[in-house]
């Protein structure tokens, strides 16, 4: 793969990643929008149970007696805790910001740094493809045997195969950084780990402009 294909296609994986963070974003503001709905008409239910309101303003506390948490809001942000997250690992792996400790390899020379983050990738590989694969056989069992939550009765696979999903996805951009930090390792900086150095040089330049 030459310089120019190697940019294409890591602008296509940093896009896709990009939209598919965006996506989470979204599910993640519908669970907090959930939540916050759900606990608000709990609070205006409990308002309206209370003596001092029921005995002054009966219609008020009447009311107020009609609103509660949502129906089945336990079961929605379960599912779309699970989606947000999954659907962050890509844009996390395309922009390097897994957590990492570099205590011990700090004053390592760059060759081996860059073994070891190549063995990291692998792991996140491996696992990642792991998980994909356990999710689509969860939501293959599941849509067998027809499971449904247990308050909005939806089938349980919805959530399974959009997990399913966007796991694969992340194990695929994965795999795209491993060959990333291969290249490296062999002395030719994919676009991802170039545009790391150049970070860092920057970071550099500004450190020393102080």
């Amino acid at each position: 793969m030459g310089h120019r294909e190697g940019k294409a296609v890591h602008g296509i994986m940093l896009r896709l990643a990009r939209w598919v963070a965006i996506f989470g974003g979204i599910v993640l503001f519908a669970i907090i929008a959930v939540t916050t709905v759900s606990v608000a008409g709990r609070l205006l239910n409990t308002i309206g149970h209370s003596h001092l309101l029921a005995s002054s303003m009966p219609s008020l506390a009447t009311f107020l007696q009609g609103f509660g948490s949502l129906l089945g809001d336990f079961e929605l942000v379960e599912v779309g805790s699970a989606m947000a997250i999954t659907a962050f690992l890509p844009w996390c792996s395309m922009k390097r910001g897994h957590a990492t400790v570099d205590i011990f390899t700090a004053t390592l020379p760059r060759r081996a740094n860059g073994l070891i983050d190549l063995l990291w990738e692998l792991v996140f590989l491996v696992v990642l493809t792991v998980l994909a694969w356990r999710l689509f056989a969860g939501m293959s069992d599941k849509m067998r045997y027809g499971e449904t939550s247990f308050l909005l009765q939806f089938p349980v696979w919805w959530g399974y195969a959009a997990c399913a999903v966007l796991m694969a996805f992340a194990a695929l951009v994965s795999a795209y950084m491993v060959f990333e930090r291969a290249l490296a390792l062999g002395g030719a900086d994919g676009p991802a780990l170039e545009g790391a150095a150049g970070n860092g040089t920057r970071e550099e330049s500004r450190g020393g402009g102080r």
